[in-house]
């Protein structure tokens, strides 16, 4: 072999190394994420609380690698989303909701495409392998009364008008963005302010749990809504704003399942509320 030669299959063989490395780094973070998946009520593979699906994987009830729902405010969505939303918390006449409400969107659809409890939790859009397209079975919904379980409060149904209000504008609207800056403040003084910045080219609000610098995924999120009067960005609060669907925490009343944070002395409740 030349020395030319040799120089070119070094070259050839550092390369290929370089891409089975990355390749290995990629399955060590993918088998990272199932593994704090596992054993979570969302993990739907171990019957846990009696509900196991047929699709034998965990992300692949709401996630997809291709194909996944564009209209979703969720990475790629793997379930249709349906607005089945009947009541709203407005509906109570509380003299101290003060937020606009905005049709129910962004992740809380996302996260009632199941909780709703009008579409089996295994009904997806694309099956494992190479697609096989609605696989579900129309008895594994989330209230499943007929086989013994039941979780009313996981189920949350249609009716939201004894849930915390989703889909509404933050601290009472008064804050919007534009051009990358937040203006405006809280219109009602009982929440605390909230914190601003770009990220991906996205303005992003978010409420600030342990004073650590940008956002956290244990800090409160704020979801970015165009569709409130007047059509500027503003924050508003959203299924995912106290809950994150991917971590696994322990089920006590310290720490309830899937929480950003803990509330224990209701810190996640005075995180944003200032009382």
């Amino acid at each position: 072999m030349t020395h030319t030669n040799q120089r070119g299959a070094w070259r050839s063989l550092r390369r290929g190394l370089a891409t089975l490395t990355l390749a290995l780094g990629g399955l060590a973070l993918a088998g990272g994420a199932q593994a704090q998946m596992a054993g979570t009520g969302h993990d739907l593979t171990d019957g846990t609380e009696g509900r196991e699906g047929a699709l034998g994987e965990i992300c692949v009830y709401c996630h997809t690698p291709h194909g996944g729902d564009t209209d979703a405010a969720a990475p790629l969505w793997n379930r249709t989303m349906t607005d089945s939303i009947t009541e709203r918390y407005s509906a109570l006449g509380t003299v101290t909701l003060q937020g606009e409400e905005a049709p129910v969107g962004s992740v809380s659809l996302a996260c009632l495409s199941c909780h709703d409890g009008t579409q089996a939790m295994d009904t997806v859009i694309n099956a494992p392998g190479r697609g096989l397209g609605d696989t579900g079975d129309s008895t594994f919904v989330m209230d499943n009364s007929a086989e013994g379980v039941s979780n009313d409060i996981a189920m949350r149904g249609t009716d939201l008008r004894d849930d915390h209000p989703i889909s509404i504008q933050f601290c009472g609207g008064g804050i919007t963005s534009t051009g990358g800056a937040t203006t405006g403040t809280c219109n009602d003084p009982d929440y605390n302010t909230p914190e601003f910045d770009t990220i991906n080219g996205n303005d992003v609000w978010w409420v600030d749990v342990d004073a650590t610098a940008g956002r956290q995924r244990t800090d409160i999120f704020l979801y970015t809504r165009t569709d409130f009067s007047g059509g500027a960005a503003q924050p508003a609060v959203e299924c995912g704003s106290c809950h994150d669907p991917h971590v696994a925490s322990a089920n006590t009343a310290a720490e309830v399942h899937f929480m950003r944070t803990s509330n224990a002395n209701s810190a996640v409740c005075l995180a944003c509320h200032n009382k």
